[in-house]
Formats: C-alpha cells, sequence, structure tokens
C-alpha cells in the first residue's frame, strides 16, 4: 500500500456478512481481526486478508474488558492500522481504543440514529409503530450508539412486517451504504507515516 493511504482494519465476527460486503465492493482491507474462530475469519483468508485471531477465553463475569482491549489495540498496531471498522464485533470494548483510534473507528446501526440505540433496534422500532426506520454509519465512541453521523438511509416499515423481514431488509441497504461510506471516509483521510503507536498527521 502506498504510503499516505490509510490502512483499514476490520473487526469481524460470526458469520460475517458486512465482512463480506466489504470486500465485495473493493474497499481495500489490510487486517481483519476475529475474537472467536468464525466463518468470518475465513471468509478474510478467502479473500487473502491477513487475520488475527484475538480469543476471548472468558464470557462469564471475569472477562477483563480492559486486558482484551488490549490485545486488540496490540494486533491493529502491528500491523499500522489507521482506521478501523466494526463489521459485527462480538465484544463490546474498552475505553483505551476510542482514545487511541478517536474519530477512526466506524461502524453501522440498524436504525436511524438517534432513535432506536442499542442491540435491540428493529424491535423496538417495530414496538414503536414507526413508519419509517432504517440504516446509519457513524463514528464510534464509547458511548454507544452517540459518535457523529456519516451517512443514513430510510427503510420503510411494511404492513405485516416481523423483526426478521424488516432487519433483513435494513441490512440490504446497510451493505451497499457502509462500504460506500467507508470508501468516502478512506479517501478524506491521509497518513502522512505509519508509525508503530498510530500518530501519524490525519487531515481531512
Amino acid at each position: 500500500m502506498i504510503d499516505g493511504s490509510p490502512r483499514l482494519g476490520v473487526l469481524a465476527s460470526g458469520a460475517g456478512s458486512i465482512l463480506g460486503a466489504i470486500l465485495e465492493a473493493g474497499v481495500p482491507v489490510r487486517l481483519v481481526v476475529v475474537d472467536r474462530p468464525c466463518a468470518a475469519e475465513q471468509l478474510a483468508e478467502s479473500a487473502g486478508v491477513e487475520v488475527e485471531v484475538v480469543t476471548r477465553e472468558s464470557f462469564g463475569v471475569d472477562f477483563d474488558r480492559d486486558a482484551y482491549t488490549a490485545r486488540v489495540v496490540d494486533a491493529l498496531k502491528r500491523h499500522q492500522i489507521d482506521v478501523v471498522a466494526m463489521a459485527g464485533f462480538g465484544t463490546v470494548l474498552a475505553a483505551p481504543i476510542f482514545d487511541i483510534y478517536a474519530g477512526r473507528i466506524l461502524n453501522t446501526h440498524p436504525a436511524l440514529l438517534p432513535s432506536f440505540k442499542g442491540w435491540h433496534a428493529v424491535r423496538d422500532a417495530l414496538a414503536a409503530g414507526v413508519k419509517v426506520t432504517g440504516t446509519t454509519v457513524h463514528v464510534t465512541t464509547e458511548e454507544v450508539d452517540a459518535g457523529p453521523i456519516l451517512a443514513q438511509e430510510a427503510v420503510r416499515v411494511e404492513p405485516g412486517d416481523t423483526e426478521e423481514s424488516l432487519h433483513e431488509r435494513i441490512k440490504q441497504v446497510e451493505r451497499r451504504l457502509y462500504p460506500e461510506t467507508i470508501r468516502l471516509f478512506l479517501e478524506s483521510q491521509s497518513f502522512s507515516n505509519h508509525t508503530d503507536d498510530n500518530k501519524g498527521a490525519a487531515t481531512r
């Protein structure tokens, strides 16, 4: 990759459908980090993208979120990642990553933020009886679903929609909008140096 081009890392889990959309759109991905062996890992390997499996060993009360986050950050730094895209990553990360990559972590959410934040956005939209919901691409901050909005697109709620049917239509939009927005974000950034601590100057 040429000097000055931001290096993108993707944090993924599960089936990797969002990761797949990013790769299929031709967005250059330098590294994929997964928190457990999963289909997303295999998808990245098939695309010739380097993968780091940062295994989360505990899902109980003894889980050390800070220590796990430090391991994820270490993987990103070793690959000199400049911009991070969340793609269904199964672990909520702690504050340090949001300090180190401030303004450079992107995520997608299945609602028109700031409405319906949280894990059950599609269910909550249906319960509220709204006629329109959608998807949002935003900058991720430590406060969940509260970062600056980069792009949104509406999806109409149809009569008889279930959570599954509505979510599937939102996903169809998300798989197009998210890669497009990531590409535009990367094009707006310029990193003159890729240093071990990712302190190269970024300009819009």
